[in-house]
C-alpha cells in the first residue's frame, strides 16, 4: 500500500508533520511517498525517515523530489506530558532580528510543539510574550490546543496590566513573580524563548 503526500509548497515545518501523520496511519510494510519541491524539505523528511529507522530513496522528477519512505512496524507513540520542564516565554517574537520573521518563528514554534510527543509541563509567559495568550494571538489555537493535551499555560499579571491585557486572557491562567520563580527554581529544564 503507497500513501502520497503532497507536501509542495508547504512551508517548514508542514511536510514533515504531514509525512509522520502519514506514516502513523498506515500499516507496517506500508510505503509513503512524500513530494517535495526544495532541498530543504527533502533533508528535514529524510531525517524524520531516519530517525524513525525507515528505509529510503529519493527520485528527483523535475524540480521535485519524490520520497519514498518504507514503514517497518513503527513504536507506537503517545503523549506525555514532561514532568520537570518549564518552557519560559519572555516576547512575543522568537529570535533576535526581523520582527516580522520572529512572528512567523513564534507560530511555527507552537504549532510544531503541538505535534510533538513530549510536552513541557507549563509555559510561563512574561513581559511582551504575555500577548501570545491574548485575543488575536497569532499562536492562540496552538496554544489552547496544548492546554487540552495537559500543558499548564500562566502569564505574568504584572505584565497583563502593563500592556492593558487582562481583559482579553484567552488561554491559560493569571499567575505572579513569586509563582513563577518557584516554578523556573523547581524545574529540572527550563526552556527560554
Amino acid at each position: 500500500m503507497e500513501k502520497i503526500v503532497d507536501a509542495r509548497g508547504q512551508a517548514c515545518p508542514q511536510p514533515v508533520i504531514l509525512t509522520k501523520k502519514a506514516m502513523e496511519a498506515l500499516e507496517p510494510e506500508a510505503e509513503v511517498v512524500t513530494i517535495v519541491d526544495n532541498e530543504v524539505a527533502r533533508d528535514n523528511v529524510l531525517k524524520l525517515a531516519r530517525s524513525l529507522e525507515c528505509e529510503t530513496e529519493v527520485r528527483e522528477q523535475g524540480s521535485d523530489y519524490y520520497i519514498h519512505i518504507r514503514k517497518e512496524a513503527m513504536p507506537t507513540t503517545r503523549l506525555t506530558v514532561g514532568t520537570g520542564q518549564v518552557l519560559l516565554v519572555s516576547a512575543a517574537t522568537l529570535g533576535r532580528g526581523s520582527e516580522e520573521l520572529g512572528s512567523i518563528l513564534m507560530r511555527s514554534f507552537f504549532y510544531s510543539l503541538g505535534e510533538t510527543e513530549v510536552l513541557p509541563r507549563r509555559a510561563l509567559f512574561i513581559n511582551s510574550g504575555v500577548q501570545l495568550c491574548c485575543q488575536s494571538s497569532p499562536v492562540l489555537d496552538s496554544l489552547l490546543a496544548l492546554e487540552q493535551k495537559g500543558m499548564e499555560i500562566l502569564a505574568c499579571g504584572t505584565c497583563l496590566d502593563y500592556f492593558h491585557l487582562k481583559d482579553k486572557l484567552c488561554v491559560g491562567s493569571i499567575t505572579n513573580m513569586y509563582s513563577i520563580i518557584e516554578h523556573l527554581m523547581a524545574a529540572e529544564k527550563v526552556i527560554t524563548l
